[in-house]
């Protein structure tokens, strides 16, 4: 399942190069691949997976359609930057029909001057607590934020990694189809200024200062109701979509709160998607880091027809014997997870200046998983991947220096 960290990565050296087998449809070829512009903006890209028809396709000249996925994140992706840049042309007029007036009862209890339980100052420390808890290096970076920006990338991590455990927690398998719809109904309350309880309370203010839209929150939904029934994808367009439920809609969740840089000549819609690749590369890592976990539990989240090209079926996976065949296998599916880090990383130096340390430091680390994974010998069957401590501290300092030049 997804992480719930905030979606962005740092530069990181090429891939070492694969080398060719006999078939181009032996495994998944990545390649870069523009989509074409809409409604007058920037054009939007993200790394798709050359399959049988990449020899075909790899000189074609025109940007091929977005499939039917595509179409339907980019609704979204275009939805919330229309809403950032509406936000700052409006900036010190009335928010009009975007900007939701601020909840009365947050006004009311900030008049008292009170703190505690349905009072902001309470319910963003609690926050915060979680987040130190369970995301160290993230909450340390936040610390270099504006507080009105850290506490709200607090809140938006607190709702994720609660709407995660709804079917990865210990209670999972309790969750229902209606458990869900519940949470749904509880989310739409707190955007219209209902909060349930101190976290919501704090989500519930954030959304009111902030051009969030709610439509990223609802997806994260839709993709905990996949996980409910749905244990394979045929294709890599199915699992696309897949990430983009359970990891791409968080960087369209904190980007409006982490802020995009005064002097940035990008455009929203840019800034956007790369927050949209680091979420998709974020769980593609998780989907190749948990393999051998996935399979244990029935699960196999990899493209089924690229398996079949690559000469191996359901049962290789659930055996789980690396093998040569396996070893080319992830080699391709590594480098296109790759391509969607380096997508991602063209995002960074456009967001604000006291935002990029956090975003850098734990997603420079995150990406470097797909090292440990090779450094295993593409044994993600029984040998988990993970960054070790000390390598953890050296990229610190460096993701700190990336970030304050800006590249």
């Amino acid at each position: 399942m997804a992480g719930s960290s905030a979606v962005w990565a740092a530069h990181h050296a090429s891939c070492r190069p694969h080398q060719p087998s006999s078939s181009s449809s032996q495994r998944p070829q990545a390649r870069l691949l523009p989509l074409p512009p809409r409604r007058g903006g920037a054009s939007l890209a993200r790394p798709r997976a050359s399959l049988a028809a990449a020899a075909a396709t790899a000189t074609a000249t025109a940007a091929p359609a977005r499939t039917a996925s595509e179409e339907a994140v980019y609704e979204v992706v275009m939805r919330q930057a229309a809403l950032v840049e509406g936000g700052v042309a409006r900036k010190g007029e009335a928010a009009g029909a975007r900007r939701r007036q601020r909840p009365r009862w947050a006004e009311e209890k900030e008049e008292e001057g009170l703190r505690g339980w349905g009072l902001l100052g309470d319910a963003y420390d609690r926050c915060g607590e979680v987040c130190a808890e369970y995301a160290k290096t993230f909450y340390l970076g936040t610390q270099l934020m504006t507080p009105e920006r850290r506490k709200a990338v607090w809140a938006i991590y607190v709702w994720c990694r609660r709407t995660d455990e709804l079917v990865d927690g210990p209670n999972a398998s309790y969750i229902t189809p209606t458990a869900l719809d519940r949470w749904e109904k509880r989310l739409e309350d707190l955007f219209e200024g209902r909060p349930y309880d101190m976290y919501d309370a704090a989500l519930s203010d954030t959304v009111s200062k902030f051009p969030v839209d709610i439509q990223p929150f609802k997806d994260m939904i839709e993709g905990m109701r996949l996980d409910l029934w749905k244990s394979r994808y045929r294709t890599f367009d199915e699992l696309y979509l897949y990430c983009y439920y359970v990891a791409g809609t968080v960087g369209l969740m904190t980007v409006p709160v982490m802020g995009i840089a005064p002097d940035s000549k990008a455009s929203a819609e840019s800034v956007y998607n790369a927050a949209l690749a680091l979420g998709i590369a974020n769980q593609l890592t998780n989907i190749l880091r948990d393999v051998g976990e996935d399979a244990r539990r029935g699960r196999i989240y990899l493209p089924l027809d690229e398996l079949a090209q690559a000469g191996l079926t359901e049962d290789d996976i659930f055996r789980g014997k690396v093998t040569d065949k396996w070893r080319r296998f992830m080699k391709g599916q590594i480098q296109r997870a790759r391509l969607f880090f380096d997508e991602a990383e063209k995002g960074v130096a456009h967001l604000d200046s006291a935002s990029r340390w956090p975003v850098l430091a734990s997603l420079w680390l995150y990406r470097q998983i797909l090292d440990a994974i090779e450094a295993n010998d593409y044994n993600n069957f029984t040998k988990r991947a993970y960054v070790g401590k000390a390598r953890k501290l050296l990229s610190l300092p460096v993701a700190y220096a990336r970030a304050a030049v800006g590249s």
